[in-house]
């Protein structure tokens, strides 16, 4: 498909001298991100905007009867311009953000709101929509009845069958949520990287592995300061807390942490309470008695009882084995001399410690084999052993960064599947975590398919000036989790870009990436690529045989403090009057039934809990544990016929293809032959 037919046709004088607008002589029409300025974003959305009202006033005044192509297809259409200027500008103001693009971002998002809600209000579009869906399906293929049912319930879900008051009040909480939110995210970034501590005596961190202590100097070399310095970002805080006996500096470090956007000047306290109370008016617009019941009408868990009793099921489960854990950690603490109880600012340093000793594992030992380039080598393998895909570097694609390399990813065949951006590394313009997007989705059908755009951003641990990236055990996994993503947009197949890769129930998306994490222990797996970065020494059996020891080490502790975060999603979000206190105690509460460290006064983790106040996991965090459990029955078909069996690889692929086509339930018992069961995870944990 040509740029102008994705354009629209825009080819004004405007268009062309905006590279946002104009067509993109570029391999594979990726984004020109070379020529693209800070000054372009705005009049180009603007410009996107005009034409995608203009699309729809065509698609209302076409005096033709409404059809399935005339009025859905048209719909799924419009807009294109606009979704790839979306896809550049708002990917990049999570990986390299400025203040400048955060600023266009509030001048911009109360338009994209209007014309959302322009779009799903508009009576005479929902009549042909409604007349459509209504009428006869005959000829549409299974793909297309989908597209139909999720056209008219989209517009059902925002407003179109409602009063016309109500319509206004929907228009007015729509877009105070949509600027309320994006404040949120640029307050929790503002706070992380508001603090830093530096250390200037050295006997300090002389007990840390070389590689922290290096990079730590790195960092403070970079801001001008003496020393050592430890930021909020993970590859610093992390690796500081863990190996770092140092209790004052890591009490500061924690509460620092876990009271980012906790008051002070980018206080998150009246966003919160904002965001719940606008979500709970949406909701009950539409009959929904909170905002829980609104969200799960459309997951794969279906109702709040649902939810609650799978949180309750897996928290009565493990909560005791989780209180063993820290009473375990905590009496391996006082031998090891330490004065009182474990606090959670010792947690990471004692369990650290016990693993090793247990074990005899620990990062430092794992690391070496970990060098980040043998790792991208060992990732993309496990693709091509699976799928049949391959990785290959493209210098002549641009990218948003100089830290991005872009990669070409062809199906076994030689065909072209995708364009792969991987963005490892941590910088003040980039938010924390890790996660998977597209700067484009796939869609169409033999000529006019357009295949996706896939971009990884992570925070890994830096290279220094004498050391390269070595990455830790849990980032290997992050890398693994993030690539079943990219492989879930990669492989998407289907005529429709809202139907394709990731546009899949919220609590069924997690499974293509929780299952990726499975191999990080697999000996057959590691023997293929993991070697020593020094020595090229092949990583040893025995070292294997300890990571895969060491497995389950705190899972009970660990599946509890997912739960937690479960918990505080449903308590905000099941709500059905407005809270105006404070979040610290509201916090606690929702948690207590699964809280085993001690509670530390003055902090919280709700300010700066972005997946479910500025993500698309409100009411929808439990997924991640319902992943786990489709993960791990998953899995458990690759353990008994190989993990890179043939037959089974086939079979996920196809899932992975059908995006949200179809139900996720009816693929995932396709795959697998029976629904999923929570005792596969609670087996799979090795509870003792």
């Amino acid at each position: 498909m040509s740029a102008s037919a994705i354009m629209g046709g825009c080819c004004d004088m405007a268009c062309q001298e905006n590279p946002l607008l104009a067509e993109w002589d570029t391999p594979y029409q990726t984004p020109p991100f070379d020529k693209i300025e800070i000054t372009d974003y705005e009049p180009a959305f603007d410009k996107a905007i005009e034409m995608a009202r203009q699309e729809v006033e065509a698609i209302v005044a076409n005096e033709e009867a409404p059809t399935f192509e005339n009025t859905i297809v048209a719909l799924e259409k419009q807009g294109a311009a606009l979704g790839r200027i979306s896809g550049i500008f708002y990917n990049l103001r999570e990986a390299d953000t400025s203040d400048e693009m955060d600023a266009i971002a509030l001048r911009v998002q109360p338009k994209l709101t209007a014309l959302g809600n322009d779009i799903s209000l508009n009576p005479q579009l929902f009549e042909r929509v409604k007349a459509v869906y209504e009428g006869s399906r005959e000829g549409l293929s299974a793909e297309d009845v989908r597209l139909l049912e999720d056209t008219y319930k989209g517009f059902t879900r925002s407003g179109a069958a409602l009063s016309d008051e109500d319509k206004e009040l929907y228009r007015e909480y729509t877009t105070a949520l949509s600027e309320a939110t994006l404040i949120f995210g640029q307050n929790a970034l503002a706070a992380t990287n508001a603090f830093s501590l530096n250390i200037t005596d050295e006997a300090k961190v002389a007990e840390l592995p070389e590689f922290v202590r290096e990079a730590l100097a790195a960092e403070a070399k970079a801001r001008g300061e003496e020393g050592w310095t430890v930021t909020l970002q993970a590859p610093s805080y992390i690796p500081f807390m863990t190996y770092s006996s140092q209790r004052a500096e890591k009490e500061q470090l924690y509460r620092a942490y876990n009271s980012r956007a906790l008051g002070g000047e980018v206080d998150n306290t009246p966003t919160i309470h904002k965001i719940v109370e606008l979500r709970m008016k949406i909701a009950k617009l539409f009959g929904y008695n909170n905002y829980a019941e609104y969200v799960l009408a459309e997951r794969m868990a279906e109702n709040v009882p649902t939810v609650n009793g799978f949180l309750g099921e897996l928290s009565e489960a493990t909560v005791e084995y989780a209180r063993k854990d820290y009473d375990m950690i905590n009496a391996y603490a006082k031998q090891q001399g330490l004065q009182g109880d474990v606090m959670p600012w010792d947690w990471a340093y004692y369990t650290e410690k016990y693993k090793t000793e247990k074990y005899n594992i620990s990062d430092e030992a794992v690391k070496p084999y970990l060098k980040l380039d043998n790792v991208i080598e060992g990732v993309f393998m496990a693709a091509t052993k699976l799928y049949g895909i391959t990785f290959t570097p493209n210098t002549e694609i641009a990218v948003y960064h100089p830290d991005v390399t872009a990669y070409e990813v062809k199906d076994k065949d030689g065909e072209f599947l995708a364009v792969l951006y991987l963005d490892f590394f941590p910088r003040a313009s980039k938010r924390s975590g890790a996660w998977m997007t597209e700067f484009r989705g796939a869609k169409g059908e033999g000529d006019d398919e357009v295949r996706p755009l896939v971009s990884l951003v992570m925070n890994f641990t830096k290279p220094t000036e004498t050391t390269p990236s070595l990455l830790t055990f849990d980032e290997f996994e992050t890398f693994l989790h993030e690539f079943g993503h990219a492989l879930h947009g990669m492989l998407a197949k289907g005529k429709y870009e809202s139907l394709n890769g990731t546009n899949v129930y919220r609590d069924f998306v997690e499974l293509p990436s929780q299952i990726m994490e499975n191999w990080a222990t697999e000996k057959e797996y590691l023997d293929l690529w993991a070697k020593h970065y020094q020595t090229g020494e092949p990583i040893p059996a025995e070292l294997i045989e300890r990571i895969v020891a060491a497995k389950n080490y705190l899972a009970a502790y660990l599946n509890v403090r997912q739960l937690s975060f479960g918990l505080v999603d449903m308590a905000w979000h099941t709500l059905q009057e407005p809270y105006a206190g404070e979040i610290e105690p509201f916090e606690r509460k929702a948690m207590a039934s699964v809280q085993v460290t001690p509670w530390v006064e003055g902090t919280a983790m709700c300010p700066a809990f972005t997946h479910i106040f500025s993500g698309g996991y409100a009411a929808g965090y439990y997924g991640y544990k319902w992943a786990e459990v489709l993960a791990a029955d998953a899995f458990s078909l690759f353990a008994e016929k190989g993990i890179f069996n043939a037959e089974a690889s086939a079979a996920f692929r196809h899932l992975l293809e059908q995006g949200g086509k179809r139900h996720p339930m009816e693929l995932y018992v396709e795959f697998r032959g029976h629904k999923p069961e929570t005792k596969a995870l609670i087996e799979s944990m090795d509870l003792k």
